[in-house]
């Protein structure tokens, strides 16, 4: 995700890292050389230019802003399920965190509680791997004794195992008596919170937005810059590369960014900083049980959060 300080209109204008410029920029060149190649062959080659108006354009990009619009609705609604998700995972964790450190019947500084809060950082990262489709082993090994960690690694839901592994404690906690049946069902709310984020992530991460849609937005965003310059070069001139280059510039940049944001979970600039919110779980819920916090995870850049 990047994060910028605010800047001033006029830096704003001439902002590059955490805009999508680089990524399209190469095709916007292609695009004005096009459009150059376009005016040159009007004033020279009068005889065989493409016979178009501005007036289909005109009624085409209309309809392309609108079509535009709802794809980018649809991809921000799904970029902002994602980060609810991870905010209400960081108030669930939390919660959990100080019912097992207040509730559990165990004296402040025991090892359960302890061990109970590592349970809840391995979840966080164990979901963070599942959604990003990335190696989880280390996370788990430094987090869980060696037996857990190696059964949680070979499972192919590894969150919905270490969910598993919290009830057990607290089932433990029930029959050792020292958690009543009034307090196990306030643990359980939680835990049925934890299934649902974990649920709704897993829903996010397995069904994008249907491929025709992309397929279909994106055909019909170049088709139309590509053909733009042959409708405009009668009536704007020379003037025609720059136009044309805008408008490619704001369709084609609309296009990156909805690619980049309809999947929330992946590792590209503009989407969630999964791992920077994975560290401020374990940092704030290691703080509870007086623990210390290990050091943020390095930034490929100081405006990107991973």
């Amino acid at each position: 995700m990047i994060i910028r300080e605010k800047d001033n209109w006029f830096r704003l204008l001439l902002a590059w890292h955490g805009s999508v410029l680089p990524q399209i920029l190469p095709r916007l060149l292609v695009l004005l050389g096009l459009s150059v190649a376009v005016v040159a062959a009007h004033v020279e080659l009068p005889y065989y230019k493409v016979p178009l108006s501005a007036a289909p354009f005109t009624l085409f990009g209309f309809t392309l802003a609108i079509f535009l619009g709802f794809y980018n609705n649809a991809s921000y609604d799904r970029f902002w399920e994602g980060r609810k998700q991870w905010g209400a995972l960081l108030n669930t964790t939390r919660s959990l965190a100080r019912q097992a450190l207040t509730l559990s019947g165990q004296p402040a500084g025991a090892a359960g509680p302890r061990a109970f809060v590592r349970l809840l950082i391995a979840f966080t990262y164990a979901l963070k791997h599942q959604l990003r489709r990335t190696e989880a082993g280390p996370d788990l090994a430094r987090l869980l004794p060696a037996p857990l960690a190696e059964a949680t690694r070979a499972a192919t839901f590894q969150p919905v195992q270490l969910l598993l592994a919290m009830s057990r404690w607290v089932q433990q906690g029930r029959e050792a008596g020292q958690l009543d049946t009034t307090i196990q069902l306030a643990f359980d709310h939680h835990f049925n919170q934890l299934a649902d984020i974990l649920g709704a992530c897993e829903r996010l991460a397995s069904t994008p937005i249907p491929y025709t849609y992309s397929v279909l937005l994106h055909r019909t965003v170049y088709l139309y810059c590509f053909l733009l310059p042959f409708g405009l070069v009668d009536s704007t001139g020379w003037i025609t590369p720059l136009i044309v280059a805008f408008v490619g510039y704001t369709f084609m940049a609309l296009d990156a960014i909805m690619r980049e944001i309809e999947e929330p979970f992946g590792l590209e600039d503009n989407d969630l900083a999964l791992n920077t919110m994975s560290h401020t779980i374990e940092a704030s819920l290691l703080e509870m049980v007086g623990e210390p916090v290990p050091p943020a995870p390095a930034r490929s850049h100081r405006y990107v959060f991973d």
